[in-house]
């Protein structure tokens, strides 16, 4: 019997002989999963974010302003990555702004390393592209689900698009290949992000255990019994490591998520009991926790307190509001991986394993009280 599906090639196994990668963004969720693998399998890694991160073994730490031409320009005058992993972006106002600011991001980085030998450049987006920017979110004439990485772009702006077409046109003045990787409401170990569902849970199952009140899911009733499915960051940077190393995973969009799916109404029960709490289901209409939370700054420092944590600023470690726009959708997100497992990338999680390993984390690094 013969097979349709790509072999992997074995004279292409990953090597780090003259390879370096320089992260961007790696600090958050997905840079900080990346700089964990890449170290793990012996890269020279060097991590570029706003404010360094913690010093490790193996990491040379580089600070920038990625919002700043003249910045990056200065900063990586003198790097020579062979391979870059943009998972960085800052929240704007606008879509109009954000097309500006993340746009130009990826397009003067990659201009302050033209200098560079470099090979691949791997950008991590998402399913914004199928579902449009938060002032558009799920409007307008989407495609079908699953989502499919050929369905053509909305007719909307979208940073994402934006970040994409300054990819390519770098890519092809100076001759890298590259590898686009659409995640879906990425989980991960990291503080201080704008968009970590799994820190934003873990939290409010901690208020609602130390007040002794229900662990009520706050989004619609469309998430709460339709099929979903998310990416581990763990994944994700497999997924990159992989396209950028591969032959398979050169110029093309991959969307990316564990594998798995589920509905929250089976999800939800397994979280609360993790944390001990009652799991109950979503009235009518969703109840944000941003608004639920707006007052909870004074319970977290409590809890902080009794427990020994190591972060105190509840707006470090919960993004209330990217958690109310996934939970609160009215529409079903489901995503299809058929390409990237067909090119040879075939890394599986099943998501509440997801859940409970990076709980587990959190426990051990004091983000949030044990049992």
């Amino acid at each position: 019997m013969t097979s349709n599906t790509p072999q992997p090639d074995p004279s292409d196994r990953t090597t780090t002989e003259g390879r370096n990668a320089l992260v961007v963004g790696a600090t958050g969720i997905g840079g900080s999963a990346l700089v964990d693998l890449l170290t793990q399998q012996g890269w020279p890694v060097t991590a570029l974010s706003r404010r360094p991160g913690a010093e490790r073994e193996g990491v040379r730490p580089l600070s920038a302003d990625l919002r700043s031409a003249e910045d990056l320009a200065r900063v990586l005058a003198d790097e020579r990555p062979t391979h870059v992993f943009f998972t960085a972006w800052s929240r704007q106002a606008t879509e109009e702004e954000n097309i500006a600011v993340n746009g130009g991001m990826v397009r003067d980085l990659l201009a302050a390393l033209s200098h560079a030998p470099l090979e691949h450049v791997a950008l991590v987006t998402g399913l914004k592209h199928y579902l449009g920017p938060f002032e558009a979110y799920g409007q307008g004439n989407m495609p079908d689900t699953p989502f499919h990485e050929e369905e053509a772009r909305l007719d909307a702006p979208n940073f994402y698009y934006a970040q994409e077409d300054e990819l390519f046109a770098a890519a092809e003045r100076d001759d890298f290949t590259w590898s686009v990787h659409r995640s879906h409401t990425v989980i991960g170990h990291a503080v201080g992000n704008a968009m970590n569902m799994g820190l934003t849970l873990a939290v409010y199952a901690s208020i609602c255990r130390e007040l002794g009140t229900p662990f009520v899911f706050p989004g619609s009733l469309t998430q709460w019994n339709g099929l979903t499915d998310m990416t581990d960051a763990t994944v994700l940077a497999e997924q990159m490591l992989w396209a950028s190393t591969s032959p398979a995973g050169r110029n093309e969009p991959f969307n990316v998520v564990n594998g798995d799916v589920f509905r929250w109404r089976w999800m939800w029960t397994r979280l609360a009991e993790y944390f001990g709490v009652e799991p109950v289901g979503p009235v009518a209409e969703p109840n944000p926790l941003e608004q639920q939370m707006v007052d909870a700054q004074d319970v977290w420092q409590r809890i902080v307190e009794k427990n020994g944590l190591v972060e105190s600023d509840l707006g470090r470690i919960a993004s209330w509001w990217h958690t109310d726009a996934d939970l609160g959708r009215e529409i079903e997100v489901v995503t299809d991986i058929s390409k990237s497992r067909l090119a040879g990338f075939t890394v599986h999680h099943r998501t509440v394993d997801s859940f409970t390993a990076l709980f587990d984390r959190y426990r051990a690094d004091r983000l949030i009280p044990g049992a």
